[in-house]
Formats: structure tokens, sequence, C-alpha cells
């Protein structure tokens, strides 16, 4: 089978699409779409998101230098187009798409409450790198939805129905088909005489009823 050679793009997919909540030193909030965003670090904890410079939000982030990243689920598909192709300059985004604006404890930027995980993020630094300016940012805060707490205590993000964007398009994460860790953890040992010797076992006390 042949391979094409494109030129060079960005087609590193699938992504997570999120809706990032911003506001300006006035109080006006707004919530724009961003796949163009990860994990930059674990100790600070850190994320990244490139935006156009040209974007509603970008003069907000650059006014405070705050944000919140908000996980979206397949729930929020259409909130999260709508988002992404409709400017804050000309409709209010929370009201059309009915999403709840809540108070974080670090930035002034409202969290959308009906999403899974909020981060509350302050810039640390910015990079003009090109049709994107990529906003590097310390993660404040982690906000959960209690919902997906288990009996355990472990929060199942993945039972909230993850949303990712891959190529134009919005996916769920599909099924499970492991852990981390899982190619090279130890499996139970199983032998063959073993299993005779079960079965034998069984036949036995089968034939003694």
């Amino acid at each position: 089978m042949g391979r094409q050679v494109w030129k060079p793009g960005n087609m590193l997919y699938p992504l997570p699409a999120v809706l990032v909540s911003v506001a300006d030193r006035q109080g006006n909030a707004n919530l724009f779409t961003v796949a163009w965003t990860g994990t930059v670090c674990s100790d600070p904890p850190m994320v990244s998101i490139s935006v156009r410079p040209e974007r509603y939000s970008y003069h907000m982030i650059e006014e405070t230098g705050e944000f919140v990243v908000n996980l979206t689920t397949e729930a929020l598909a259409c909130a999260t187009d709508y988002c992404g192709v409709k400017s804050g300059r000309d409709v209010d985004k929370w009201s059309a798409m009915k999403l709840t604006p809540l108070k974080g404890e670090h930035v002034q930027a409202p969290m959308v409450a009906e999403s899974p995980v909020n981060l509350e993020c302050r810039v640390t630094r910015k990079l003009e790198l090109g049709t994107h300016h990529m906003f590097l940012a310390e993660v404040l805060a982690v906000h959960v939805d209690e919902t997906y707490m288990d009996e355990n205590g472990s929060f199942r993000l993945n039972a909230a129905r993850p949303l990712v964007y891959s190529h134009g398009r919005y996916l769920g994460i599909g099924r499970e088909l492991g852990t981390f860790g899982y190619s090279v953890r130890k499996k139970p040992k199983h032998t063959k005489n073993n299993d005779h010797k079960y079965t034998d076992r069984r036949r036995k006390t089968a034939g003694k009823r």
C-alpha cells in the first residue's frame, strides 16, 4: 500500500476540544472553543492554548492573564461547535447555549458548570508563533463534578463521555482498550498442568454426586 506525501500541516489528531472561558477587567465574560491545546508540564502543572490574535477573546487574556479550560463532553458537542464559529462580539454565547457561569476561586473568568472538569489558569508566558499565539499557563486549581466520583472516591472522567476533535469532526472517545501500563503488566500465571488437575478434580466430584 502506497503513501502520499503532503505539505506540512496540522494533522496531530485527535485533540481535546475545550471551552475556554475568559473575562476582561470590567467583568465582561466570553466563551470560545480551542482545539490547539495541551499539557505542558506536570510539576508545576501547566497547560497551553494557542489563539489567533484576531479572536474576540484574545484581548481579554492579554488584559487579565487568566482563563479557564473547561473540558467538554458529547452532551456539550453542539455548544462546543457553536462557541467556535460564533463571535462574542455578536452574541452572548452563555445565554444562547444555556450554559451556566460558575465562580472560581483564583481567577475572574467564570467556569462552565456543565463541564465535568474546570482548570483555573494563569498565564506565565506568551509565544508569538505565527497565525497563533501560544499562552503557557499554570493550573491554579482543578474543579471536578462530583457526579463522576465513584464509591471509592475516584474520579471517573470517562463516564462523562469526553469529546474530541479530529480532522474537522467531533467524536466520542469510544470503548476502553487498556489502562496505562497494561502492555507490560504481569498477567496471572495459568499452567496447563494446573488446568488439567482442576478439570480432573471436577470430574471426580461430579462422579460422586
